[in-house]
């Protein structure tokens, strides 16, 4: 697929925006008066700015607001009306807690849980889709929210949590490269299949179906070498959750660590947010000879 810079945005800041929201809503950061208000701002920044950033994927950004009267079926629907939700409830949550220093329980846990649910729409915006086997996945879930919660206990200063969190996420994305890296070649689709010709044998591309690159050739279609797949995935995995958590556990809390290790992150994510859609094989690239 091809990494839209837009939707790398959105994806990737939302996701700390709303990780943020739940430990917030949680109650985890013991903090009042404008320390707490610059928490909320920068919360409410990440999710803002990722799901405005996602507008510019859209074909008629004007049109927006139709998204949101398709959440019976659409998950990205869904994703939109949640998001409006959990972005609601931790507002007044958040200003009760930073105007008048109370801070309400079970609205925060309201606030976290649709925060939580608003990362698993974003997620399953991808997960959900059997044209992409890569993604079609309890693991693209897995990862998303793992992704939105270490980052959101990082940002909110749970040092030892966020420190234990990466290691999962390690884990968590290994895991899902593993598996993923064989689930086109399990679900037996070839060119064979996607034409209905398999059944006089095998199926090879004698010249290509345009002469020129269509929308779907750009959009679906991204190959990138092997060799610099493995170089990505290491830069991802050690910046985006294996050095952070070294750096959390290892050393002692302090201002200039918390800077390095949210930076290190950041970069680690955004790196890994790119390979996860320059990665994923959409099967119309059979008509086209590839994957």
């Amino acid at each position: 697929m091809h990494p839209a810079i837009s939707v790398i945005i959105f994806t990737a800041l939302s996701g700390l925006g709303f990780g943020m929201m739940v430990f917030l809503g949680l109650g985890m950061l013991d903090v009042s008066g404008w320390v707490a208000f610059i928490f909320v701002a920068i919360a409410y920044a990440l999710a803002g700015g990722g799901l405005l950033s996602s507008l510019f994927h859209l074909g008629h950004p004007e049109r927006f607001l139709k998204a949101f009267t398709q959440w019976r079926s659409s998950w990205l629907s869904r994703e939109g009306v949640l998001s409006m939700a959990a972005m609601g409830v931790f507002g007044i949550y958040a200003l009760l807690w930073i105007f008048m220093d109370n801070r309400i329980e079970w609205l925060g846990y309201i606030a976290a849980f649709l925060s939580v649910l608003t990362i698993f729409s974003t997620s399953m915006i991808y997960a959900q889709m059997k044209s992409v086997p890569r993604w079609h996945t309890p693991m693209t879930s897995v990862m998303y929210l793992m992704y939105g919660l270490a980052g959101g206990a990082l940002l909110t200063s749970q040092v030892v949590l966020a420190g234990w969190l990466m290691l999962a996420l390690a884990i968590v994305q290994i895991t899902t490269w593993v598996l993923g890296d064989g689930a086109f070649a399990k679900t037996g689709s070839d060119t064979g299949t996607a034409t209905g010709l398999g059944f006089l044998g095998k199926v090879r591309l004698l010249e290509k179906p345009h002469t020129g690159t269509n929308y779907l050739m750009s959009e679906m279609i991204h190959v990138i070498g092997r060799k610099h797949i493995m170089k990505l995935r290491i830069i991802g995995l050690g910046l985006g959750s294996l050095i952070p958590a070294v750096l959390l556990l290892a050393l002692p809390a302090s201002h200039l660590i918390a800077l390095v290790v949210i930076l290190v992150h950041m970069v680690g994510l955004f790196v890994q947010r790119w390979l996860f859609f320059a990665e994923a094989e959409h099967v119309v690239g059979l008509y086209y000879g590839q994957r």
